[in-house]
């Protein structure tokens, strides 16, 4: 259902973008709003229901919120019943099944599973609304009387099932007022390319290796194949990922709004701490302001932190979804980063570079084995393999063929995953205010000719290669949409 979404997109976005900037400026969010929701509709017919019901119910909290701030009340019971309602429908649709499952396994009970579909993107779009309905309800935003505004906010497609999570301060004002500038909308159809090329050019490719690998008994796998395996799924997770967000971003660009960076080439990070402030941006934003800070952030003593950073990447680890290797995922990390705040970063300070970045990259490899394979006994055994705890050896010659077959894959993905290619090509950066926050914006400035060249025809040529492997593409998972 999702690829049907998607290949309807990519063939009626340019008959989309069309009417939308033909029409009158006043009638510009009716065609977002309902263009969002049938794009949303052709993958997930029945769950768009939802999604309407998530947008009038916050609306309405929303409303009800500020009406109580204006008599002099904080309307604590409204922002309560908001998450109630959030939670609760979040909670119901991807966390009953899991719990059915921990119930029966502690009591030996045989209660059915309702094996409910997840809807696409519920993960998103809840924290979204949440985030406005905490925001009015903390004075940081005024009430939005108008519902179709708030209905393009939630249900706007570009960044709809698969993020990057926008806090509706960031955009309240366009949603009233925005514009559409050449160099915008350049910028944008940039994006969206880079994105494209990311997704279906390097994440396709490599996920092919890894879906090879990862279809063995762990017992099966050599040392080095098992590395390789994970690492493919690293790189798979991140262009496919962070190009989604490239495409999210840069149709919004089109659009006239400004959505937030959600990754800056993580895989440079020589800390823990450094890379999750790299990968996926908007959702460590979202739990540091939403849930880190309420619980007392820092504010009340080293013990008191370390509780909050537990209890907040335990949920981190849930939120990507149901199942005992997301929570070991969560506090794996939460681990680390603690040691970092109580040791280690005096520690790694110490230490070269390419040390502090291999200890980094390590622990997000071995995260990354939580994260790919659901069943905790293949989790153990895919963990052992890579520390050769299985008795098969360091390589094979399926290895060796593995290596010479992908080898130059890895070299490009390796290379994609710095930033040298933006040096090289003259791009800078720019800073703009967002209700007092700043947001980073890459845009280029003064280009040598030939970078200017050299961008555009390989931009040019990345789009065809990859709208060609679309159309014909067999495989080509959107790994994030099951969150």
């Amino acid at each position: 259902m999702v690829f049907s979404s998607i290949l309807f997109l990519f063939r009626f976005l340019p008959i989309f973008i069309t009417a939308y900037f033909v029409a009158p400026k006043r009638m510009r969010n009716l065609i977002l709003f309902f263009g969002s929701l049938i794009f949303y509709a052709w993958g997930e017919p029945v769950y768009v229901v939802l999604m309407l019901f998530s947008t009038v119910s916050d609306y309405g909290w929303g409303l009800l919120i500020g009406r109580s701030r204006q008599k002099g009340r904080r309307g604590t019971g409204w922002l309560i019943a908001s998450l109630v309602v959030n939670l609760g429908m979040l909670g119901f649709f991807k966390y009953t099944d899991f719990l059915i499952g921990a119930v029966n396994g502690l009591t030996g009970g045989n209660i059915p599973l309702l094996n409910l579909p997840l809807p696409i993107g519920i993960s998103f779009y809840t924290f979204q609304t949440m985030s406005y309905t905490i925001d009015v309800y903390r004075g940081e935003v005024d009430a939005q009387k108008n519902i179709l505004h708030f209905g393009v906010f939630v249900a706007m497609f570009p960044q709809l099932i698969a993020g990057p999570i926008v806090k509706y301060r960031t955009v309240a004002e366009s949603l009233a007022q925005r514009r559409s500038t050449p160099e915008g909308v350049a910028y944008g159809v940039r994006r969206v390319i880079l994105g494209l090329g990311k997704k279906v050019l390097l994440a396709n490719n490599i996920g092919l290796l890894w879906r090879e690998i990862s279809a063995k008994p762990p017992g099966e796998l050599p040392v080095i194949m098992a590395w390789m395996g994970i690492a493919a799924f690293a790189f798979q997770i991140y262009f496919d990922f962070s190009g989604y967000s490239d495409m999210a971003i840069g149709l919004g660009e089109i659009f006239g709004f400004h959505f937030p960076e959600n990754f800056n080439y993580p895989y440079v990070s020589r800390s823990i701490t450094e890379f999750w402030r790299r990968w996926h941006i908007s959702l460590s934003s979202w739990f540091k302001e939403y849930v880190y800070i309420p619980l007392g952030g820092n504010r009340k003593g080293l013990p008191r932190q370390l509780i909050n950073i537990l209890i907040v990447w335990a949920l981190t680890g849930i939120w990507h979804g149901a199942g005992w290797n997301f929570l070991f995922w969560g506090l794996w990390f939460a681990t680390f980063l603690i040691l970092e705040k109580v040791l280690l970063r005096r520690v790694l300070e110490k230490l070269p570079g390419i040390v502090r970045w291999l200890y980094t990259m390590i622990v997000v490899l071995i995260s990354w084995v939580f994260f790919a394979l659901e069943r905790v006994p293949l989790v153990i055994g895919y963990l052992k393999a890579m520390f050769g705890m299985n008795g098969m050896g360091i390589y094979s010659r399926e290895t060796l063929y593995l290596a010479r077959n992908y080898g130059l894959l890895f070299l490009v993905l390796a290379a994609a995953s710095v930033p040298v290619w933006r040096t090289l090509l003259g791009r800078g950066k720019k800073v703009f205010a967002v209700r007092g926050q700043e947001e980073v914006l890459f845009v280029p400035k003064t280009q040598p000719l030939w970078a200017v060249v050299v961008e555009n025809v390989v931009l040019a040529a990345v789009l065809l290669v990859a709208v060609a492997c679309v159309v014909e593409a067999s495989y080509n998972p959107f790994l994030y949409f099951r969150f």
